[in-house]
């Protein structure tokens, strides 16, 4: 396996693999009937075109917690020898009642650890504040800067890039999202591709991924109160249900690229 600042220098690398939850499976960004592509798919694409020997696995499945997302992917995607792998994880976790953050971030550092010994450069996100978006979110906010605090230090101590998703103004316009207001909407993860990307200092990146979308109307008054509501009824009833019985989102899925592939740049 090459040297991983060559690998960095010149912006090629052979061997993706992304391991994660649903940001990373692609939720969002289409549906299981045309198939999904989200911000790891984009980001490969991306790599695909420096690289045309290059080839992609993703190992992320919805509803993942971080210790899910270790003991499930780590030990496939250290088989496939990545020269390249991505670590998105914990916004189930922090979701959940008992959210610890310092458990958590250790569970990213075990991974992060492990694929930067095994030879591969690692990749991350910070979390954007989503309680900007969702109201009813606002006893959050603490374990996000927390989370994000970790996520920091911990890259830091492994050699991770860490694409700063959670800075800037436009992480938080409601276009970034999808209509369930927890999952990127297909700019959005065209967005974290663009920030990863210029993290890892790939050929043809830029800043501009952080840049703010023109202005648009924001609904207020009836109008606010009603997109509230449709939004409870069609999102927020049924995560909670789930919750109360136990079930997850991931229930009966594997993942969808589990084997290193070509990637055929989408376009859009």
């Amino acid at each position: 396996m090459r040297n991983r600042a060559e690998i960095t220098e010149s912006g090629r690398y052979l061997r993706y693999v992304a391991l994660g939850d649903s940001q990373t499976e692609g939720v969002g960004d289409g549906d299981d009937t045309i198939g999904l592509r989200g911000w790891a798919d984009r980001l490969a694409e991306q790599l695909a075109v420096v690289e045309p020997r290059f080839q992609y696995a993703n190992l992320a499945v919805r509803g993942r917690l971080a210790g899910q997302v270790r003991a499930e992917q780590l030990g496939p995607a250290l088989e496939l020898k990545p020269d390249l792998a991505t670590v998105v994880a914990g916004v189930n976790d922090l979701l959940r009642p008992g959210f610890e953050a310092a458990r958590v971030a250790g569970e990213l550092e075990r991974m992060f650890a492990s694929l930067t010994e095994a030879g591969a450069q690692v990749a991350t996100v910070t979390f954007p504040d989503i309680t900007r978006i969702v109201s009813l979110a606002k006893p959050l906010r603490p374990r996000i800067l927390e989370i994000n605090d970790h996520i920091r230090a911990a890259a830091a101590r492994h050699g991770v890039v860490v694409a700063e998703t959670a800075l800037p103004e436009a992480s938080t316009d409601p276009r970034m999202w999808a209509a369930d207001r927890l999952h990127a909407s297909p700019l959005g993860h065209q967005r974290i591709a663009d920030a990863v990307a210029e993290a890892l200092g790939l050929p043809g990146s830029s800043g501009t991924w952080a840049d703010p979308l023109p202005a648009q109307a924001v609904p207020t008054g009836v109008r606010a109160t009603a997109a509230e509501l449709r939004w409870a009824a069609a999102f927020l009833g049924p995560w909670l249900a789930r919750r109360l019985r136990g079930r997850s989102s991931g229930d009966g899925r594997s993942a969808r690229r589990p084997v290193l592939g070509p990637v055929v740049a989408v376009g859009g």
